[in-house]
Parts: structure tokens; sequence; C-alpha cells
């Protein structure tokens, strides 16, 4: 349990004399933060919960590039935290020697004289022993400052600069310019604007290249995640920030790993993620329960795949281009024309399901795209119940990826989708559903999914009879 307000004063008659930007005080705050950011947290929310302002944690995520540029764990139990550095000073006010107070905090004696001589504070006219000062000191002289190897051995600096922003030439030797870009503004959006063509190998691909090229000259050594760290962090002093654009990603900032586990999406809800699916939905034990996803081609086209866990049966969705596509140029934020927009995929998803009886669409399991961001009036119109797996999980939709892998022989990637007409996808789904399948002891999926709706016709009977 923390102590109450004023504990310090009334036990030495003085107040603490720690101020929230003091350096000891900061470095615990900024430890924290980091720690929230390793969980999942936007740096907003991070710095909230550590109790500094939104904006104090986007300045710390940003100086530090996504990356924590201190030591996340606590100090070891080898040196005097800042909690025995506050008794010390409480024990210290009460004239107390330095041997009881060794024995009070269980440490060597020789350790508390030479943190009473080392750290105390010199301000005033004799030493006087505060915790925030001792600590301010202690950290201090723990800094062991050691300049990046990039910064210091211009050989493989210059090694390394040239594998990640050299330019492209051709087999003459001519260097090709590529397009002409905008000036980089330290943002994260490499996919709506042209790049600047360069090699653009990884940090990876020149820390193992490196060893190949100089085998026995061990000064040209450096680790991937020294080059990242130099590229992520501001003030390194080694690369420019912004060759940051010749990773392949080009983030000028890096994610971190449980954030982008955790990325949050508008229309993916607490109550509509994949934990929160029917137990029954699991072990196929049951009818009813379906995966879905899109096929994608070229020109934007695509085609909606829903498959039946049980029965593998498949219902392929055609979704035509919208009137008014490709008569003009796109407009920004207009609407989705292409036919797999988030209004065309509810009328046409709809309209598929709603052929099945009730019991035969009981939930539907789709990935995190935005075709399906209106799946609460789905919901409504149909009374299928919709869950989103998890982001980068397909094998959470084990028997819509293996059906999309099969439905690929009639629509290969890089095809036109949009030039097969409703009858031709209700053809291509007649043979996928008639192919014996060895998972259902080769029988069909159509033969297996006609047995469902035939018991459940007989259930029908005799409940009314």
């Amino acid at each position: 349990m923390g102590r109450p307000a004023g504990w310090l004063k009334a036990l030495t008659g003085r107040a603490p004399m720690i101020s929230p930007g003091h350096p000891s005080t900061r470095r615990g705050i900024e430890r924290e933060f980091w720690k929230e950011v390793a969980a999942g947290l936007s740096s907003e929310d991070a710095a909230t919960a550590v109790g500094v302002s939104p904006a104090v944690g986007a300045r710390w995520f940003r100086q530090g590039g996504g990356m924590p540029t201190i030591e996340l764990a606590e100090p070891g139990g080898r040196y005097l935290s800042f909690a025995e550095r506050e008794e010390i000073a409480i024990l210290r006010a009460q004239d107390l020697g330095v041997r009881e107070i060794a024995r009070r905090l269980e440490r060597a004696p020789s350790t508390i004289a030479r943190e009473l001589r080392r750290n105390a504070a010199t301000r005033g006219s004799r030493l006087e022993y505060r915790a925030s000062v001792a600590q301010w000191k202690a950290e201090l002289m723990a800094r062991r400052p050691k300049p990046a190897k990039l910064a210091t051995n211009p050989r493989l600096r210059d090694y390394v600069q040239e594998r990640l922003s050299g330019e492209v030439r051709r087999l003459d030797g001519t260097i090709v310019s590529g397009p002409e870009v905008p000036q980089w503004k330290g943002r994260s959006k490499p996919r709506r604007q042209d790049r600047r063509w360069s090699t653009a190998w990884s940090p990876e691909q020149i820390a193992n290249r490196i060893k190949i090229d100089f085998p026995d000259d061990e000064s040209m050594r450096i680790s991937h995640e020294a080059i990242y760290q130099s590229l992520f962090i501001e003030g390194r002093g080694a690369l420019k920030r912004e060759l940051v654009t010749c990773l392949r990603t080009g983030r000028a900032l890096r994610v971190p790993r449980a954030r982008s586990r955790n990325k949050p999406q508008g229309h993916v809800t607490a109550d509509v993620v994949i934990s929160q699916r029917p137990a029954e939905a699991e072990d196929r034990a049951v009818c009813g329960h379906w995966e879905g996803d899109l096929i994608i081609g070229t020109n934007r086209s695509a085609i909606g795949t829903v498959v039946e866990r049980k029965s593998r049966y498949t219902l392929l969705v055609h979704l035509p281009r919208l009137e008014g596509y490709g008569q003009g140029p796109r407009v920004k934020n207009g609407p989705a024309l292409a036919g797999c927009g988030a209004v065309a995929m509810n009328a046409a998803l709809t309209a598929a399901m709603t052929q099945l009886p009730d019991q035969l669409r009981k939930t539907l399991t789709w990935d995190r795209g935005k075709e399906l961001s209106g799946h609460a009036q789905f919901t409504l119109d149909t009374g299928t119940n919709v869950f989103f797996a998890d982001p980068h999980s397909p094998w959470q939709r084990p028997t819509n990826e293996n059906t999309n892998g099969l439905l690929r022989q009639y629509f290969p990637k890089g095809t036109d989708l949009s030039r097969w007409a409703a009858d031709d996808l209700d053809a291509v789904a007649l043979a996928i559903n008639n192919r014996p399948r060895k998972i259902l002891g080769w029988r069909t999926p159509a033969e297996v999914f006609n047995e469902q709706l035939r018991s459940l016709e007989q259930a029908g009977v005799a409940t009314t009879g």
C-alpha cells in the first residue's frame, strides 16, 4: 500500500523534494509508459494510464521511433532502489547511525555509508541526504554513454547506407531515377504516394551479407537491430531518419507487436470477435455455422465466398459493378462502385443467405475486411450473427481458406472476376459442391448439406404432427 500524503513531512518536519518533472520520477513514469505501449495501448492511452498528458506520451513515442529508449526492467536488487533511498532519508532525519540504518534495510553498512557520501545533496552550506537527489545522482553515474557503431565506423556506415538507400541502376550502370517523390515529412503512409527507388536491402539482409563480403574483418559487423535503432530512434547520429522510406514497410515509427495484434477497427467491437462465437460452432457437430471472405481479382473485382463448416457446402456471391463505374475518375471518399463495398456486399450476401432455412444460418465468421462493416444490418435482415476472426489469423477460418484455394482453379489471381455472371458462379459452385471430399468420407458437400435439409424437414413435420 502507498503511504498517505504528507508522510515524510510528518516524520521529518520537511516536505519531500520530488517534483513531477524530476528526472528520477520521470524515468520511472517513462518506464511504465513503455510497458503500457508494449502491452498494446496507444501512446495517448499509455500516457493517460501513467498520469501524463497524451501530448507527452505522443512525443516520447515519436522521439523513440516507437521503441523504448530506456530499460523496461526495474533495477535489480544489487542496487539501492528509490524506496530504499526514501527509507534512508527518513531514518537519517531521525539521527540514526549508519549501522542501524543498514540493519533495518538489511544492507551492508559500507553500502549505506557510500550512499550517504556519494549521493548527498550539496546545494547549501552542508551535506543533506534527499532521496530524490540521491536517485538522480545514482542514475546519472550509472549511465554508460556508448556511441553508436555506425557513428564511429564510416566504412561500415557507408556499406549499410549504400545497400539501404543506394541508387537503382541498369545493367550498363546508368542510374534509373524513378518517380519524383514529395519531401519526407516523417509520416508513415508510403502506400499512398510514390516512393524513391533505392536498392532497399532489408537490415537483416545487410547484417548477414556483410559477413560474406568481409569474412575476416571483425570491424565490419553489425546486427539488424542496430540498423533499425539508427533509423528509428531520434538523435542516434548515424543514419538519417528519412532513410526509413527505404525500408519495405516505409514506416517512420516501429509498431509494437502487441499493438499490431490489437489494432482497433471501427466495425469490429468486443461483442463480435471470434472469442464470443458459440462453442457449438467450433466442433462442427451442428450445422448452420458459416465462414466467409472475398476472393479478389484485378480492377477491384471480387467474388464473395461463403462455406458451411460441417458440410463444406459453398455459396458464391455475385458482386457486379455498380452503375457509373469506370465512367470517370475515382472520387476520393465517394461511393464504392466496384461492387464490393459495404452496401453492395450487404445486399448481395443477404440475398444469398435468406434462401436458406433459418436453422441453417446461425452464425457467419468473416475476416476483418471493411466490406462487412454493415454487419449489424445484415444480422437484422437475416438473423445470422456475424463474428470476426482475429487480425492476421486465417487459420480461424480454415474451411473458407481451403475452399478459396480450390476456387482459384476457376478464378486465378491476376484476372478480372467481374466478367463472370451470376449463372457462371452458380455453375462453379455446383461443380465444387459435387466434388467428393476425403474429410466427408468421400461424400460430396451437396449430399451432406441435403441430408441436413431433410433432417430439418423431418424434425419440422414431427413437431407439427
